[in-house]
C-alpha cells in the first residue's frame, strides 16, 4: 500500500507538471518539428540542405545551405508552412485562448463609441452573428471568423449589460444640504481627517428631487461611536463626480459610476450619530457591516502594536486599509515601482496561497505514512482556496484582489483535478470570468498590467520548460554546502531579476500610457525588495492565524521591522532615481504591442514571430504624438502651459495638486512657475504690455485678467469676469473666462475663446497652435464628447452648463427703523 502510495503521488506531481502544449498537441505532429517556411510542399523533392560537406568546408557549406533556403522561399510554400502552423495552433488549443482577447475587444469597442446604444442593437448583432456561426459549421475558416466576431458582440452586450445594471444615480451640480445616511465603510487618512462611504437614506434643507444614492464623505471629527453600520447626519458640501483632469486621461466620473458612488464631499461640520434599529438593516448589508468592523478592529490592532507608518502599510497588506499610508513614501514606492507591494493583487494571493501550501505540506511531511497514502497535494491545495477566500473577504473584495482570486482559484482548483495550474489556459478562463463579471475593468489600467504581466511570465515560463525539455543535461556535479547555498542563492535572484525584467517589460507602455511615468531603478528596487516582502508576507499570514489566539506579537514585532527596512530601501533608491515622468505617448502604440504582446504569449510555433513586427511598429510609433500646447481644467480656474527649460506656468498662486502633478507628467515637466501678479495701476505692468511679454514667461495678472506668452509667440489670457474680456480681445490668441454666463465678445475667427460654460459641458480641454494656419491658429481638444454616455449625463445638469452664475443666498430684509 505504501509503495502504491507513493507511485500515484509521484504520478500526482508528474501530472501537474507537464507542460500545456504536450496536454493539446496531437498524436502524430507531436515528435515533428516546428513548421517553418523553409520546410518544403509533401511531394516536391527536398532542399538541398540536408548533406554537411566534412571538415573544413563545412561553414562555407552552411552559408550556401542558408543562401539556398533563402532563395526557395515563395508564396505557396509560405502559404503551406502558415496554414500548418495554424492547424498546429488550432490542435494545441489557441482558439480558447482567444475568448477573451475576443470578448475584451468588444467590451473596449462598447466604452469607446461615440453615442450609447440602445439594447436592440447589440443584442441583434449578437443573434444575426450567433446564426452566421451556426450556419457555416461546414467551412471551418468562416465558422471560426463568425465565432470571433460572436465573441465580440458578446463582450459589447456584456458592456452594455454592466452599464444597465450600474445604473448609478449621479449628483449634477455642487450642493449644501443635510445628509442622513447609513455608514458602509469609514477610512481613515494621513492627513488626519476621516472618509466615510455613506448609503444616502435621506436629504433636508434643501431635499434633493434626484439625491444619490451613495456618496463618499470627509470629516474633520467623528463620534467614536460611530462604526460600518451606523446610521449618522450632517450638514455637508456635495460635489459631483469630476472628470479627466485632461483628454485622454483617466475619467473619475467613469470609475464612480461602475463603483456606485453618486458624489462626493465634506461635511461642514462634524457628524452625529443618530439613533435607529438595526432590525431594519436587509441581511447582506448587516453582514458587510460585521466584516468591514472587523476589518477595521483588526487595523487597529495592527496600527497599535506596530506603530508608525510600518503599521500603515502592515494594514494595507492584512486587511487592504492604505489610506493613512504617508504620502512621501507612497510617491518613493511608486518612483522605484514597487507600489504594487502594497495594493492587494496577484502578489498577496500568490505568497498567501504559496505560504499555506508549505506549511501545509511541510505538516504533513512530519507522518510520512498518511502523506504516502492520501493526496496531501490536494490537501494543501484546498486549504489555500479557502485561506485566499478568506483574505479576498478581509481585505475588502476590490476589483484588483478579486480577478488575482479569481486567477489564483483557478490554478488551485487545477491541481484539485490534476491538471496543469500555470497555463495560460487558465489565465484565459480567469480572463473571462472577469470580463463577464466586471467589463468595464478592461479599460482600466490594473486589469491591463496585470493580465499582461502574468501572460508575459505563464508565456515565458512554457517556452523556457519546452526549451529545456529537448535537451539532455548531464548530473549536477557534488557541491560542498556553501556552494550549494551559493548557487541557489544565485539562482533564485536570477529567477527574480528575470521575473521582473519580464514583468516590467510587458506592463511598461501601458504604465507609460496611463500614468506617463516610468521607474528607471525598478529591478534594482524590486530586486533588493521583494526577498524582504516574502519574508513579511509569511509574517502576516503567521500574524494572521495567532491572532485569534493573542500570539501574533512577535511576528508584528517581526513584520515591522521588515517593513522598516523596505521603507529605508525604497526611500534610499527613490532618492537616486532619475525624474520618472516621461510625457504623453500614442494610442496606437500601445495598441501595436499589446496584439504583439498576445501573438507572442499564446503562440507555441513559429508563428510566434509575426509578434516581431507588431512590437517594432509599437516601438516606432510611441513619440508619435504632440503634446498640447495649453490646458485648461474643467472648472475653469486653472490654465497652464510649459515655457521650456522643464517648467510649467501656472495661472494661480495655489493650484490643485492632484492636477498639476498630473499635468507635469504629461507635458515633462519639472518644475511648477507661479503667476506674478501686480496690484492695479502700480505701473509694472498693464494688458497693453502684453505683446512685450518675453516668450516663456510666467502669467503675469492685473486687474482680474492673467497673461502669458507661449514659445510659440501665442499670448493666453485667462480672465475671471465677462466684463473684463473684450480687454484681451486685440492682442490674446485664446481667451478662457472663467464665468459661466460669459459669451465671446471679440467675435474674431483668428481669437479662440473658451468659457466656463463649455467647460463645464465638455470637460477639460488641450489646446494646439498652428502658426502656420491663417484661418486656423489654434485648436482645441475636449476630454468629454457629446452625446453624453451615461456616466456623463450630470453634467448637462450643472448650474455652470445651463449658464447660470455661482447661487448665493438672498439677502434677507432689513428691518424698518419706523416701526
Amino acid at each position: 500500500m505504501a509503495g502504491r502510495g507513493r507511485g500515484s503521488d509521484q504520478g500526482e506531481d508528474a501530472t501537474i507538471g507537464v507542460s500545456e502544449r504536450s496536454l493539446f498537441a496531437a498524436p502524430l505532429l507531436a515528435p515533428l518539428p516546428p513548421p517553418s517556411p523553409l520546410v518544403p510542399i509533401p511531394g516536391n523533392p527536398p532542399l538541398q540542405a540536408d548533406v554537411s560537406a566534412p571538415g573544413p568546408v563545412a561553414e562555407a557549406g552552411r552559408i550556401v545551405r542558408v543562401r539556398r533556403q533563402i532563395g526557395l522561399i515563395s508564396l505557396p510554400r509560405l502559404r503551406h508552412s502558415v496554414a500548418t502552423a495554424a492547424g498546429l495552433e488550432l490542435d494545441r488549443g489557441v482558439a480558447f485562448l482567444l475568448v477573451p482577447v475576443c470578448l475584451a475587444i468588444g467590451a473596449i469597442g462598447y466604452f469607446s463609441l461615440a453615442a450609447e446604444p440602445d439594447f436592440a442593437k447589440p443584442v441583434a448583432v449578437v443573434v444575426l452573428t450567433g446564426l452566421c456561426a451556426f450556419v457555416s459549421r461546414s467551412w471551418p475558416k468562416t465558422h471560426l471568423c463568425f465565432m470571433a466576431a460572436l465573441l465580440c458582440t458578446l463582450g459589447l452586450l456584456a458592456g452594455k449589460v454592466e452599464t444597465w445594471r450600474a445604473g448609478t444615480q449621479m449628483l449634477g451640480s455642487e450642493i449644501s444640504t443635510q445628509v442622513t445616511g447609513r455608514v458602509v465603510s469609514l477610512d481613515r487618512m494621513e492627513t488626519g481627517r476621516i472618509r466615510l462611504t455613506i448609503d444616502v437614506t435621506s436629504t433636508a434643507r434643501p431635499k434633493l428631487r434626484y439625491a444619490p444614492e451613495r456618496v463618499r464623505l470627509s470629516a474633520r471629527k467623528i463620534p467614536a461611536e460611530i462604526t460600518a453600520g451606523s446610521l449618522v447626519t450632517g450638514y455637508a458640501k456635495l460635489l459631483p463626480p469630476t472628470g479627466p483632469v485632461r483628454p485622454d486621461s483617466y475619467d473619475f466620473s467613469f470609475d464612480s459610476y461602475f463603483a456606485g458612488i453618486g458624489g462626493s464631499g465634506f461635511f461642514l461640520g462634524n457628524p452625529k450619530l443618530v439613533a435607529g434599529d438595526d432590525n431594519d438593516m436587509p441581511l447582506s448589508a448587516r453582514l458587510a457591516s460585521g466584516i468591514e468592523n472587523a476589518r477595521e478592529a483588526i487595523a487597529d490592532h495592527i496600527r497599535g502594536s506596530v506603530g508608525g507608518a510600518e503599521g500603515e502599510i502592515a494594514a494595507a497588506l492584512i486587511v487592504g486599509v492604505r489610506a493613512g499610508i504617508p504620502d512621501e513614501i507612497n510617491e518613493a514606492m511608486r518612483r522605484t515601482g514597487i507600489y504594487h507591494i502594497i495594493s492587494i493583487s496577484g502578489l498577496h494571493m500568490a505568497l498567501v496561497a504559496g505560504t499555506i501550501m508549505m506549511l501545509m505540506r511541510s505538516s504533513f511531511a512530519l507522518f510520512p505514512d498518511f502523506s504516502a497514502r492520501r493526496p496531501v497535494k490536494k490537501y494543501a491545495a484546498a486549504a489555500a482556496l479557502f485561506s485566499i477566500a478568506a483574505y479576498l473577504v478581509i481585505s475588502g473584495i476590490v476589483v484588483a484582489a478579486e480577478r488575482s482570486f479569481i486567477m489564483l482559484a483557478v490554478m488551485l482548483i487545477a491541481v484539485l483535478f490534476d491538471r496543469a495550474a500555470l497555463t495560460m489556459r487558465n489565465l484565459a478562463i480567469s480572463a473571462i470570468a472577469v470580463i463577464v463579471v466586471s467589463p468595464h475593468e478592461v479599460v482600466g489600467p490594473s486589469f491591463q498590467m496585470s493580465f499582461a504581466a502574468t501572460a508575459a511570465l505563464v508565456g515565458a515560463y512554457a517556452g523556457w520548460s519546452d526549451h529545456r525539455a529537448g535537451k539532455t543535461r548531464p548530473p549536477p556535479p557534488r557541491r560542498s554546502l556553501p556552494g550549494f547555498l551559493t548557487r541557489k542563492f544565485l539562482l533564485a535572484m536570477g529567477g527574480l531579476a528575470m521575473t521582473s525584467i519580464i514583468a516590467g517589460s510587458a506592463t511598461a507602455l501601458f504604465a507609460i500610457w496611463h500614468f506617463q511615468r516610468v521607474s528607471p531603478l525598478s529591478l534594482f528596487a524590486n530586486l533588493a525588495i521583494m526577498p524582504i516582502v516574502s519574508v513579511v508576507m509569511f509574517l502576516a499570514v503567521a500574524s494572521a492565524l495567532l491572532m485569534p489566539f493573542g500570539f501574533d506579537g512577535p511576528s508584528l514585532y517581526l513584520m515591522g521591522k521588515g517593513l522598516t527596512a523596505m521603507i529605508a530601501i525604497s526611500g534610499w533608491i527613490s532618492e537616486r532615481s532619475p525624474v520618472d515622468a516621461v510625457g504623453l505617448i500614442s494610442q496606437q502604440s500601445v495598441l501595436l504591442v499589446a496584439i504583439a504582446l498576445v501573438i507572442a504569449t499564446m503562440a507555441t510555433t513559429w508563428l510566434r514571430l509575426a509578434a516581431l513586427p507588431f512590437a517594432l511598429a509599437g516601438m516606432l510609433t510611441v513619440s508619435d504624438t504632440r503634446p498640447p500646447d495649453v490646458l485648461i481644467s474643467e472648472d475653469a480656474r486653472l490654465v497652464a502651459l510649459p515655457i521650456g527649460d522643464g517648467e510649467l506656468a501656472v495661472s494661480r498662486a495655489r493650484p490643485n495638486e492632484f492636477t498639476v502633478d498630473n499635468w507635469k507628467r504629461a507635458l515633462t515637466s519639472e518644475t511648477i512657475v507661479m503667476p506674478e501678479v501686480f496690484s492695479k495701476g502700480d505701473g509694472q505692468f498693464e494688458i497693453a504690455d502684453a505683446a512685450e511679454l518675453p516668450p516663456g514667461a510666467p502669467f503675469y495678472c492685473t486687474s482680474g485678467v492673467c497673461l502669458a506668452k507661449h514659445p510659440s509667440g501665442a499670448i493666453i489670457a485667462h480672465v475671471e469676469d465677462r466684463n473684463d474680456a473684450w480687454k484681451a480681445c486685440s492682442l490674446a490668441d485664446l481667451i478662457i473666462i472663467n464665468d459661466a454666463t460669459a459669451y465671446d465678445p471679440c467675435h474674431d475667427p483668428l481669437v479662440l475663446v473658451i468659457t466656463k460654460r463649455q467647460l463645464a459641458r465638455k470637460g477639460s480641454a488641450a489646446v494646439f497652435f498652428d502658426r502656420q494656419s491663417a484661418t486656423t491658429p489654434a485648436t482645441i481638444s475636449f476630454a468629454v464628447d457629446r452625446p453624453y454616455r451615461p456616466w456623463h449625463t450630470q453634467r448637462k445638469f450643472s448650474r455652470e452648463a445651463r449658464g447660470l452664475p455661482p447661487y448665493r443666498k438672498p439677502e434677507k430684509p432689513v428691518a424698518s427703523s419706523a416701526q
